[in-house]
């Protein structure tokens, strides 16, 4: 099993970080050059570092006659994007692209700090001042580009540091339109959630930085830590703490640009709760309002193995129902409209502005609402787990047909007698408890550290999820002692927890 799941990684890894691109198709007329600016110097040193860039240039593009501009970055782990048919469909279309190493991969020097707004976020105000410099670029005003920008993964990490960074140091952003995809709003509530490591990702992600010496060696040393001992080490939570949306929203700030978001449903890295807060949290109301959100089945995704889920696969082919309901013919062809309308100023047909849109898990409906709380209350009574060890247990919730898209959470009274007890929770569906999976792959832990006697616990996350349960299969609440994502860091002393009182809220669309 193990490795299947390496397997599994490795696979998944290279799929979520790919670049956010076209398909392949002459690039006629458009000029490219390379280079690199200075940045600042790693914390702890002096020497400045440099950034890299592929600038291209699209046919026509003058002094007299400027274009908008793109910026593109990569995954975790890649490099930058230099084939001039990549960016076909945008410098066709009239764009400017620059794509750019990112700190620590590629061409570029110093560690990687995971887009801390001090470091990266320094290197992409750099990389808009380069833009803003060249004369065939269009400009708002001077030093201020016809900007937008997209990517995936951590290629959407550097567009959040990017803008909110500009914000934080100069009182409002450069970027007029950003497309970021399966991105983070929080790296410890994605990496750590309740202090739990997402062990598989974790080495993942780790292994990744390996061949460029990417990660600084204090962020090394706390992976490994974590892995020997079951806990996030404080440095390392403190290392990431402002390395997203999530800290710059609690020091007041939120973007007022619109924004393209696809986030993966079937995402067990950055699930899909982390976009939707972004929708919600990181954006002002007039913002959200020229907003979409898409949710797909794909992303970062590994197979659930213990408890079973939805895809025992890597699913290698996104299942997108929404693009093309609100414009698009698939997500790439939605970002070009999304960014000819705001950089472009061009009629191109897009709905589905401030609201949130989700491919089902059987990946062949698209639901749409605006708002992923839930709105349905069920009373469950008790429910029972071991941690440290034992199975799975799938305890009834409701009769399908029924449809669910967005934020479920739970209520109850918690009994625990364990040293650190940790058990996982999701839904699933099937037609008894015995068939259950998991929907779209995603478990999160709760944990109780010590002895507890009936505690309340309320507003308990479940997984986000968009899922309609068809007639003859029941929804389940699934409680399990272990979870593959989180390998070998449930609880490390074998105990029990006891949920009384147990209230589920469910977001349930209602037809």
């Amino acid at each position: 099993m193990h490795r299947l799941i390496a397997t599994a990684v490795a696979t998944a890894l290279a799929v979520a970080t790919a670049p956010f691109v076209g398909s392949p198709a002459a690039a006629a007329g458009v000029t490219t050059t390379d280079g690199c600016v200075s940045s600042v110097p790693d914390p702890g040193t002096t020497a400045p570092v440099d950034i890299c860039f592929t600038l291209f240039r699209p046919a026509g593009a003058t002094k007299d006659r400027p274009v908008p501009m793109v910026l593109h970055s990569h995954g975790w782990g890649g490099s930058r994007t230099t084939d001039t048919a990549a960016f076909a469909y945008l410098t066709d279309a009239g764009f400017g692209v620059l794509s750019f190493d990112q700190r620590g991969f590629g061409e570029s020097g110093g560690n990687a700090h995971i887009e801390n707004p001090d470091v990266e976020g320094a290197d992409v105000r750099r990389i808009v001042d380069l833009v803003a410099a060249q004369p065939w670029v269009e400009k708002d005003r001077p030093g201020d580009p016809v900007l937008g920008a997209i990517g995936g993964s951590y290629g959407g990490g550097y567009q959040f540091v990017g803008a909110f960074s500009e914000i934080r140091e100069r009182g409002a952003t450069r970027f007029d339109a950003l497309v970021p995809e399966i991105t983070w709003f929080s790296l410890t509530e994605s990496l750590f959630p309740q202090g739990v490591p997402r062990t598989e990702w974790a080495t993942a992600l780790t292994a990744a930085s390996l061949p460029s010496d990417a990660l600084p060696p204090l962020v090394v040393q706390g992976f490994a830590e974590a892995a020997a001992t079951g806990n996030v080490p404080p440095y390392l939570f403190q290392f990431l703490d402002r390395n997203g949306p999530e800290w710059h929203v609690r020091q007041g700030r939120r973007l007022d640009v619109p924004v393209l978001f696809g986030q993966g449903a079937t995402d067990n890295l950055f699930p899909l709760d982390q976009g939707l807060k972004n929708f919600s949290r990181a954006l002002t109301d007039r913002a959200r309002s020229r907003s979409i959100f898409v949710g797909y089945n794909g992303g970062h995704t590994l197979p659930a193995l213990l408890p079973g889920g939805t895809n025992l696969d890597v699913p290698l082919v996104t299942t997108d129902a929404c693009s093309a309901t609100l414009g698009g013919a698939s997500f790439t062809d939605l970002g070009l409209r999304f960014l000819q309308r705001n950089l472009q100023g061009k009629r191109t047909g897009l709905s589905g502005f401030g609201a949130y849109h989700l491919t089902t898990a059987a990946g062949d409906r698209c639901v749409s609402v605006p708002t992923v709380a839930p709105s349905t209350s069920v009373e469950l009574g008790e429910v029972v787990s071991t941690v440290g060890a034992g199975a799975p247990i799938a305890y009834p919730v409701a009769q399908g047909p029924l449809t669910i898209a967005g934020s479920p959470t739970l209520d109850a009274r918690l009994t625990t007698i364990g040293l650190d007890n940790r058990a996982f929770l999701g839904l699933s569906v099937g037609t008894s408890p015995l068939d259950a999976e998991v929907v779209q792959n995603n478990m999160l832990p709760i944990r109780e550290n010590g002895i507890a006697i009936d505690k309340p616990r309320r507003g308990v996350e479940l997984p986000s999820v968009a899922l309609d349960v068809p007639a003859g299969q029941t929804l389940f609440l699934t409680v399990a002692p272990i979870s593959d994502m989180s390998v070998g860091f449930g609880s490390r002393v074998v105990g029990a927890m006891r949920m009384k009182d147990v209230v589920l809220h469910l977001p349930v669309v209602e037809d």
